[in-house]
């Protein structure tokens, strides 16, 4: 996998971010398992609680163009800080991840580092927990 090509890819689509409220734009892009690639970003709301975010994005177009399975992501933002997904974007991750899943976290200078989807949600929850 070009990680580079995928940096590159986040960065480019991060640039229609909608972040009017928090000036804080991100970049996704995933690859699934048969080797598409989709990305995505933030999209806020002035009622905080409908923002989307860019991994989201990212995923629910995979979903919806009929891929269920992820193989990597890499996630960017415009500062110099490392990208971090929220709890809610790791849960939905969980859905269409496997443990040994790719996860890029990146920031605007791709400095980068590499974890697997286990690292980033060691205890996450799944349909098994509802037996």
């Amino acid at each position: 996998m070009d990680e580079q090509k995928l940096f590159d890819t986040a960065m480019a689509a991060m640039k229609n971010a909608y972040a009017p409220y928090s000036h804080y734009s991100v970049g996704a892009t995933i690859v699934t398992t048969g080797g598409a690639i989709y990305s995505g970003v933030n999209i806020e709301n002035a009622s905080y609680g409908l923002t989307n975010c860019a991994e989201r994005t990212a995923i629910f177009k995979a979903v919806s163009e009929g891929h269920r399975k992820i193989k990597a992501i890499i996630i960017v933002n415009g500062t110099s800080e490392m990208s971090k997904p929220c709890g809610a974007c790791r849960q939905v991750m969980s859905e269409f991840m496997d443990a040994d899943g790719q996860v890029f976290l990146a920031n605007k200078d791709n400095d980068y580092k590499e974890f697997t989807f286990d690292q980033i949600l060691p205890l996450a929850f799944s349909e098994k927990d509802m037996d």
